[in-house]
């Protein structure tokens, strides 16, 4: 069953713009019918977007922006738990906030800010992205090698992962067995099987070694 998601404040706005040509083309009795469309469909009480649809819609930037809501407590206490579990995303850290603070402060691995544990829901998860990327950049991480860039050969291959329902002939499935006892030392002959995955024909062939 499909959950009903609420519109976001950019989505709202450029219903209402669109609705606004609307009502001013319309009478009193169509104004009503309008409005009626408008609280059913944004969810908002019924006199919420009567101000706007008589105003400029729109957006205007913030004349004094918002301070920060955390603090630094909150970042210290996100900067272990991010690293106790293994650096996850902000859409999997959050929801576990709240019991992973709390679990880490009666080991006396870090003091639990009041603002994880006794509101777990109040954080949300563009607020915890945003102080991953700020913390993250004072973080050190492993380096990790870049792909190694194949061969001539391989590159005019076109290679990668196919759905099974796959209709049109032509798409193959590669694989080799290896008949080489309880050691892979050595040469010996392999069977390199291809497999349409359209139609079921095989055709196997043997090659010796796996260079």
């Amino acid at each position: 069953m499909p959950t009903q998601t609420r519109m976001t404040i950019n989505e709202r706005r450029e219903y209402l713009v669109i609705m606004q040509v609307r009502s001013l083309a319309s009478d009193k009795k169509e104004r009503i019918v309008l409005l009626n469309e408008i609280q059913k469909v944004t969810g908002c009480a019924r006199k919420s977007p009567i101000r706007p649809m008589h105003s400029d819609l729109e957006r205007k930037r913030r004349r004094k922006q918002r301070g920060r809501t955390y603090g630094h407590e909150v970042d210290d206490a996100l900067r272990v738990i991010w690293e106790s579990l293994d650096y996850i995303c902000p859409e999997r850290l959050t929801p576990s906030l709240a019991w992973m603070a709390q679990h880490l402060a009666d080991h006396d691995e870090m003091i639990a800010p009041p603002e994880l544990i006794e509101k777990p829901g109040r954080i949300s998860i563009s607020t915890v992205g945003r102080i991953l990327k700020r913390i993250g950049q004072d973080t050190p991480h492993l380096h990790r090698k870049r792909p190694r860039v194949g061969n001539r050969v391989t590159r005019d291959i076109p290679m990668r992962i196919i759905p099974w329902n796959e209709w049109m002939a032509g798409h193959f499935e590669l694989d080799s067995v290896h008949h080489c006892g309880l050691t892979t030392s050595g040469e010996y002959v392999l069977p390199l099987q291809f497999v349409d995955v359209a139609t079921g024909w095989s055709e196997r062939v043997a090659v010796l070694g796996r260079s």
